[in-house]
């Protein structure tokens, strides 16, 4: 065999790298033992006043912990958790203790890596695959992550959705909510069922999901269960306005659980709606024409630009100006809240691209196995999609919009006055 068409086997390839991870991994090992180290005596430090009366020092270095295993992003790394003892003969709960924020008394892997185990899973990675699909970047050993340790994990995910489920919500306020739902195909199920969503926008301007179940289609009376449950459990300040598409039973059910909770239509399923009723060859001139609308700077700049899709629509599409023109209010609402929050409250995107990922996970798995694996999917999704999610710009103006200040074309009402004067 020549040189040309020598075969390097790919464990040859493997063992190349292996020095430099090992570089890696001993120089991780000696950085965590320092930081374990600096933060034992940082403790230590913080009791030097106390004394036994005999004048030794009561809190004091105790040795290490046993030598464990712990999973992180660059592999396995052996570490000895430091230990501190309190020399003070007292009864154990008045004890002085040492606990770890870098090292937890009983991880064995890393935050990140926690983190990661449910995206994988959730996004397609069956519980068999792990093994290999992370061996790369944890080792061929890696006895945290089998697959019995990850349907430990599902069931704990199920727990915790359980007790979201049931979480107090009488201290949470949300200014503002948006709800949409998505269909997913369960390969046990005979339907597809939707699941219903609501997140909301705290006075901190930060977003949240309030609450999601499966319904029977979008009905009023799978809405109404949503929304009446939320509000028994405490949510009894009605959010100023609500986000959503043209599905009329959130409506009806936001009308009887939160009555005077404003209504903004989404204007990217409307805009979908309307040019659904055009041929395609017209479609994108139509987008531009509708972009006039929802993107004017001000009401009547929008009312203006709608009477003139109106006029050069009408005679040959009834239909689509119809479409458009019988949720005029509904879809100019936004003007009477802060400018710097029109981008969120015109759409219901918050919601849609964290769907984009279930739709994506329910392809490569061919459905969920069951709705119960749907909703807790989608529960996980939500969670990692959160961390990301945007704040509300200018959260101060949520004050305002709380206190009833009146907006006008997103700014408050005596900003009007001032700069008239």
């Amino acid at each position: 065999m020549t040189k040309e068409n020598e075969l390097i086997a790919l464990g040859q390839l493997r063992s190349a790298a292996d020095p430099l991870s090992e570089i890696a991994q001993e120089g991780a090992r000696r950085m965590l033992a320092a930081a374990l180290q600096a933060e034992v005596d940082l403790f230590i430090s913080e009791y030097a006043e106390e004394m036994l009366p005999d004048g030794r020092q009561r809190v004091v270095r105790h040795g290490h912990g046993p030598e464990r295993s712990i999973q992180t992003g660059i592999g396995a790394l052996e570490v000895r958790r430091p230990k501190v003892r309190d020399r003070a003969a007292r009864p154990p709960q008045e004890k002085i203790r040492f606990t770890s924020a870098i090292l937890p008394k009983w991880a064995r892997r890393s935050k990140s890596l926690d983190a990661l185990l449910p995206v994988l899973y959730l996004r397609g990675i069956s519980t068999g695959d792990f093994q290999e699909a992370l061996a790369a970047i944890l080792g061929e050993d890696a006895p945290n992550l089998s697959p019995s340790v990850i349907a430990r994990l599902n069931r704990e995910w199920q727990q915790e959705y359980e007790r979201w489920q049931r979480r107090d919500l009488s201290g949470r306020q949300y200014v503002y909510l948006w709800a949409d739902a998505v269909y997913l195909q369960a390969r046990m199920e005979p339907q597809a069922e939707c699941i219903l969503v609501v997140l909301g926008a705290t006075p901190e301007g930060k977003k949240e999901l309030v609450g999601f179940q499966v319904g029977v289609r979008e009905s009023t009376q799978s809405w109404s269960e949503l929304l009446v449950d939320v509000r028994a459990r405490g949510l009894a300040i009605a959010p100023e306005i609500a986000v959503g598409d043209g599905a009329m039973g959130f409506w009806k059910a936001l009308e009887e659980t939160f009555p005077g909770t404003r209504h903004q239509r989404c204007w990217v399923h409307k805009i979908a709606n309307v040019l659904n009723k055009f041929p395609k060859s017209m479609q994108p001139t139509v987008k531009v024409d509708l972009r006039e609308i929802w993107q004017a700077d001000t009401r009547a700049t929008a009312e203006s630009a709608m009477d003139t899709f109106v006029r050069k629509y009408h005679a040959k599409y009834e239909k689509a100006v119809l479409c458009l023109t019988k949720d005029k209010e509904t879809l100019l609402t936004f003007y009477d809240f802060p400018g710097e929050h029109w981008d969120h409250l015109r759409t219901s995107n918050p919601i849609e691209s964290v769907f984009a990922v279930v739709r994506h996970r329910t392809v490569r798995t061919k459905g969920a196995l069951s709705q119960t694996t749907a909703q807790l999917m989608v529960f996980k999704l939500v969670q990692a999609a959160a961390k990301k999610w945007r704040r509300l710009k200018n959260a101060q103006q949520l004050s305002l919009v709380i206190k009833g200040v009146v907006f006008s074309d997103g700014a408050p009402e005596n900003d009007h006055e001032n700069r008239a004067a």
